[in-house]
């Protein structure tokens, strides 16, 4: 039988943009209570307004929307300003509690939180929903937003059965379809190539002077490559800066195998730059037959 104090019943989300609105939706249609903050005014008086929480999440006090009456809350905000959430009402959040962060790097937040929940005798886990559109703020945000999609759970103790069953349980409004459980610094490693290094190299490619005279030249690989450069430039700052070694290990690696083309193209080397070409088509078909297993 599970401890009652395991029992989700209510949710605190703070940050109510697009990954905290969807969180907040997600629990609401599954018929939680949910308490909400964001530091806009207008967004916190909108997501009461249109029904996406009940009430204001308050970090003091002991009443209706007190963080210590929730049982799970989210934390859907820069790593920074995550890190100095937990700091200052460490001693607010409900005993027992799980809170959890959806920051885009791990090993700074985890290494932050870790420590401070065990003190206080709640649980943090580190969390990445891989999931997300180009837009932002809580007006597109939605209650499917996570549905079959990867969360990346970074628990407090790598084989601890028991809380990785909890955390499943408990994310289960969000109709994740696969858990991945890491540990941070590899999630930052990896993350660093799937997500940084694409929203860099997507967001250097729009730079040329030829973007501007795109129209009727471009297809479905122009609009491919150029998606995620449309950004939040405050939050991909932060996100990159906190995760500099890794990303400038993947940058390096980009530059070196780009020069590798440019040098075969420059030399007419026909037989290097088919051999590039080669390689990087298998690349992609061993990726895709491993997805499929």
């Amino acid at each position: 039988m599970r401890d009652k104090t395991e029992q989700v019943k209510t949710v605190g989300v703070v940050g109510l943009g697009l990954i905290g609105g969807s969180i907040a939706k997600a629990y609401k249609q599954a018929g939680y209570t949910v308490y909400g903050y964001d530091l806009d005014d207008k967004m916190q008086a909108y997501a009461k307004l249109a029904g996406v929480i009940d009430e204001k999440l308050e970090a003091d006090g002991e009443g209706i929307g007190s963080l210590n009456r929730c049982d799970l809350v989210f934390l859907a905000i820069y790593p920074a300003a995550a890190m100095d959430y937990v700091e200052k009402n460490r001693k607010a959040f409900q005993k027992g509690g799980l809170v959890m962060d959806c920051c885009g790097v791990k090993a700074a937040v985890c290494n932050a939180c870790f420590p401070i929940a065990q003190e206080e005798g709640f649980t943090f886990v580190g969390g990445h929903p891989m999931a997300g559109t180009e837009r932002s703020g809580i007006k597109v945000s939605r209650a499917d937003l996570f549905q079959g999609a990867s969360m990346v759970v970074v628990p407090p103790v790598f084989d601890d059965i028991r809380l990785l069953s909890r955390v499943k349980e408990a994310l289960a409004p969000l109709g994740c379809a696969k858990f991945k459980v890491a540990k941070a610094d590899h999630h930052d490693r990896m993350i660093a190539y799937t997500s940084q290094l694409s929203h860099i190299a997507s967001n250097a490619f729009v730079k040329s002077p030829s973007a501007v005279e795109e129209d009727g030249y471009s297809g479905g690989s122009f609009r491919d490559l150029t998606r995620v450069a449309y950004l939040n430039e405050a939050m991909w700052t932060e996100l990159f800066m906190y995760n500099k070694e890794p990303l400038l290990k993947e940058l390096d690696i980009l530059i070196d195998s780009l020069c590798a083309y440019r040098k075969a193209i420059e030399e007419e080397d026909r037989e290097s730059l088919k051999a590039l070409l080669k390689d990087g088509r298998e690349r992609k078909e061993q990726l895709e037959e491993k997805r499929k297993k």
